[in-house]
This record gives structure tokens, sequence and C-alpha cells, in this order.
């Protein structure tokens, strides 16, 4: 049985993925697009008033991968592996929390784990660092950028496990309400000041040396010494578009994974036994 719940949470995933990178390949892609243009033109600018000012321009190199190998060959690759690996991931912690389901149908504990997953791994980070396009950020802030999403998917794992099992033992006392009730309220406040003491990516040396004194991560309008605009402020527009999309590719990995999962579990566990007080207790 472990064997056909790991594969099918793979193939779950990697069809997740796949339906990922059709809405990104349409909805995402010419974002991403415009992006590179822009970043393209800002550093011709850039690089002219370097000129002008006798200042050494920089070599940015040559270019490994063409779009369109990152665009058909990369991007496909990349999400429909990612989704088999979350696919993978959901089937190991949804096995393991078979077992203490309780009474829970198997169908809804599917969806409770993966609506658990997406909110941890992907959701609550995101209101945090949430994805960027090109030309947003610069190039010396990727490591501290990485590592500070890394930090806050950890710490929201970590807080949404703790409390969940916080709920499990006032659930005998309080209710199952209740319970969740204060697993709601307490993963919140956990992540709500974990957020407040992070730093912002504005807030960066090297954004800050680079976009001027606006605190943000955006490039700001490029001036000249004179103060007159050169070129303009990254599209708020594009901006809005790229994380919102974004945001559903994600949703929709996680959807066709929960929902797929609770479709195919009656047939995969059977009509699984109640679990005893005693079994729950362990």
């Amino acid at each position: 049985m472990e064997k056909s719940i790991i594969g099918r949470g793979v193939l779950l995933g990697a069809l997740g993925g796949l339906l990922a990178f059709v809405f990104a390949r349409i909805m995402v892609e010419p974002l991403i697009d415009r992006a590179i243009d822009y970043e393209s033109g800002r550093d011709d600018a850039q690089m002219t008033l370097d000129k002008v000012a006798g200042k050494p321009m920089g070599d940015m190199g040559p270019e490994i991968f063409t779009r369109g190998q990152q665009q058909n060959l990369g991007l496909p690759f990349g999400m429909i592996l990612f989704g088999a690996a979350m696919g993978a991931l959901f089937a190991v912690v949804y096995y393991l929390a078979i077992r203490r389901a309780g009474k829970i149908t198997a169908r809804n504990l599917a969806l409770l784990v993966s609506g658990g997953m997406f909110l941890a791994l992907y959701a609550v980070p995101f209101l945090k660092y949430p994805a960027n396009p090109p030309s947003i950020g610069h190039a010396d802030t990727i490591e501290a950028r990485t590592a500070l999403y890394l930090a806050m998917i950890v710490i929201s794992v970590v807080a949404l496990l703790a409390a969940t099992y916080l709920g499990r033992r006032l659930a005998a006392r309080l209710g199952n309400w209740t319970a969740s009730l204060a697993v709601a309220v307490s993963y919140a406040v956990v992540t709500g000041v974990v957020m407040l003491f992070l730093p912002s990516l504005g807030h960066l040396s090297s954004n800050e040396s680079a976009f001027g004194d606006f605190d943000s991560e955006t490039p700001q309008p490029l001036k000249d010494p004179s103060g007159t605009i050169v070129y303009p402020g990254f599209p708020a527009d594009d901006l809005y578009h790229f994380r919102l999309y974004s945001f559903a590719a994600q949703l929709i990995l996680w959807v066709v994974i929960g929902v797929g999962f609770a479709w195919q579990a009656p047939r995969l566990l059977g009509h699984r036994a109640p679990v005893t007080a005693a079994e729950a207790a362990a």
C-alpha cells in the first residue's frame, strides 16, 4: 500500500506540475519577457551613464541558455519534476497522518494535508517574500534572498506542526471546533511575529545601493546626476500580475494533488478500520 500511495502521489504531482506549466507558459512567460526587456534597457541606460561619468563597465558574460530553451525545455522539465517531488512529499505526509486521523475520512484528510502543505510551504512564505520576475532585486542579494525564503519556509512548517500538535492536545478537553480555532490563531500569531522580525528584501544593502533610498527591491526610475529620469521604474502592473499568476500556478499544483488524491484515496486504502483511542494516543 505504501508504494501505491507514493506512486500515485508522484503521478498526481507530475500532472499538477504539467498543468501549472501550461498556465505559466500562457500567463507568466509574457511578463518574464517584458521584465527581461526592461532589464536590458535599464542596463543599457546605466552603461551610458557610466560611460559619460568615466566609470568602468562590467561584462555581463555570454548567455548559457536561450529564452526558447528556457521556455520550452527548462520550464516544463523543472515544473513537472518539482510537482512530482511535491506529490511524493505529500504522499509520505499523508501516509504518516492516515493512522492518526481518527474519524476524518480518507478523502477529507487528503484535502487537509494538501491544503496545509500549500499553506506552510508556499502561501505563508509568499506573504513575506513573494515571487519576483527578472530585474527585481540586485544580483548580489541572491544568496541572502534564498536564505531568507528558505528560513521562512522552515519556520512556517515548524509552526504549523507545533500548532497541530497543540490542537490535538486540546481537542479532548475543548472539542474539535475550539481546538481548530486554537491551531489557526496560534499559527497566525507565530508566523506573523516572525514576518515582523525578518528583514524585507528592500532593506538588503545591495538593493539600497542599487535602487536608491526607496524602501523597495523594485527598481525605481533611473536618474542622471542632474536628477533627470533617463529610464522609468519597473512597471507596477507587471509585478502585480507576475505575483498573482505565480501564486495561481502553485495553487493549481496543490489543488490537483489534493483533489486527485481525495478521489483516489478510497480505492487505494479501501475501507480502513476506524482508529481506536489507544492507536490515536500512540
